[in-house]
């Protein structure tokens, strides 16, 4: 009799550095870089602006701290997919799922390779017509390296983060010892106090901090997940929330604000070149090259794992070729190359970065129903008496915070891009009968 061969898992080798450096480089992208004129206009002042930024990485960490203890009870690959199918049934983790894989996942990383090839076409003065040639080169490249076993991209992240870092750290050290102005108290002169709004500025800024629940997609590929993955969040979004204030403070203390404003995205290349010379917007253009390399790479690594867990549940169309896993590098590359595609065609024939603020809506409805769930999973760990390995500090404050703010920037989508919101909801909704043939035709109603 022949002897049935082990079934191939996903491979557990992803400790608290990788874990930490996915969720900084994840979200550490090109927002820091080029967002530092429109929160300022938004706010009004550079005390207003650096405020925006401490208030959304305030909401970001409760964002966090609540994620963290429900991630620290349900340690499973799929991240926000799983925590919704857990606590609100299959139905809603479908919707969350199908959302992500279909069109914000892959418009995301779309997007990022069309960022990243606008600035490697303007930094080695390529012809613009070679734009999507460059994109797909890049999205290919690091899609290739994540079929690989996990250890190289997530070296991979590592490498990215740190060198990310170095531009940062010389913006940080210059502004803070050399520069002359003063960074608190500055009123840009063209924008009337009436116009100027601070919750505005927040959105702003909570849109750059975003990306730090991705690491949860990779759960059962973290050694204890239980107490690694509530670390590596914690931590992580501390770390950016601190460089953020820091970056945006120390920019305020060379560049004046109303030269920020003129500037506008060209505010951090003109910092550079005032602090290092003509040679500084090069070495700050390579600096944000890496950034969005790293953020690519992130997100190249984490979202196919969100199909792969719908596909291993049998959610989806082809559910067995999209949760094969290779017997080597047990990776999901059949997963990986179809999100890649479907990037590939965005980059192609679409505006994948308007595709990926469509999905912005749906993603903070997710939102606010997982910082919901730990009030109903705390409840129904009383009622068995489980004991929690890691608890929200300042409980029911802190949850209560990230509901608000999650509630706020959908309130202000609602406001600002109605078409946009309803868009969104249709592709949700698309997905409904996609559920229903699915769970039919495996018998899973």
């Amino acid at each position: 009799m022949l002897e049935k061969k082990p079934a191939v898992e996903l491979n557990r080798s992803l400790g608290l550095w990788s874990a930490l450096s996915i969720v900084i480089g994840t979200v550490i992208g090109s927002g820091i870089f080029f967002k530092q004129a429109s929160v300022l206009d938004y706010t009004g002042s550079t005390t207003n602006a650096l405020l925006a930024w401490l208030c959304g990485g305030i909401i970001t960490l409760t964002a966090g701290l609540t994620v963290a203890e429900i991630g620290s009870q349900i340690p499973q690959t799929g991240g926000l997919y799983i925590y919704m199918e857990k606590i609100y049934g299959k139905i809603w983790g479908f919707l969350a799922g199908w959302m992500q894989v279909i069109v914000y996942g892959p418009a995301m990383i779309a997007a990022l390779g069309a960022y990243l090839a606008i600035l490697i076409v303007d930094f080695f003065g390529i012809p613009a017509g070679y734009s999507h040639l460059i994109a797909l080169v890049a999205v290919v490249s690091i899609g290739a390296l994540n079929m690989l076993s996990n250890r190289y991209g997530a070296s991979f992240q590592i490498i990215t983060t740190i060198c990310k870092l170095f531009p940062i750290a010389a913006i940080i050290i210059f502004g803070l010892f050399f520069g002359d102005a003063n960074a608190l108290g500055q009123s840009v002169s063209t924008v009337s106090h009436s116009t100027s709004n601070f919750g505005v500025g927040i959105l702003a800024t909570l849109f750059a901090y975003d990306g730090w629940i991705l690491i949860a997609n990779m759960g059962d590929e973290i050694k204890n997940p239980k107490k690694t993955l509530p670390r590596a969040i914690v931590l992580g979004i501390s770390l950016v929330l601190f460089i953020y204030v820091l970056v945006s403070f120390s920019i305020m203390r060379v560049v004046p604000a109303d030269q920020i404003h003129q500037l506008g995205e060209n505010a951090t290349p003109q910092f550079a070149k005032i602090a290092f010379g003509e040679i500084g917007g090069k070495i700050m253009n390579i600096g944000v090259i890496i950034s969005i390399l790293g953020c690519m790479n992130g997100k190249i690594m984490t979202f196919p794992r969100i199909m792969w867990a719908m596909g291993k549940n049998k959610q989806l169309p082809f559910h067995k070729q999209i949760s094969y896993l290779h017997p080597k590098s047990h990776s999901p590359i059949v997963a990986t190359c179809v999100a890649l595609s479907i990037a590939a065609v965005m980059i192609l024939f679409f505006d994948a970065d308007r595709l990926s603020e469509i999905c912005i809506f749906t993603v903070y409805c997710f939102y606010v129903m997982t910082f919901i769930g730990v009030f109903i999973l705390r409840r129904r760990n009383k009622e068995s008496n489980l004991k929690r390995v890691f608890s929200v500090p300042l409980y029911p404050f802190t949850p209560i915070v990230a509901i608000l703010g999650a509630a706020f920037v959908l309130v202000s989508e609602i406001q600002s891009d109605l078409i946009g919101v309803l868009i969104s909801f249709t592709i949700v909704a698309i997905g409904i009968p996609v559920y229903l043939y699915e769970s039919h035709k495996n018998k899973d109603l």
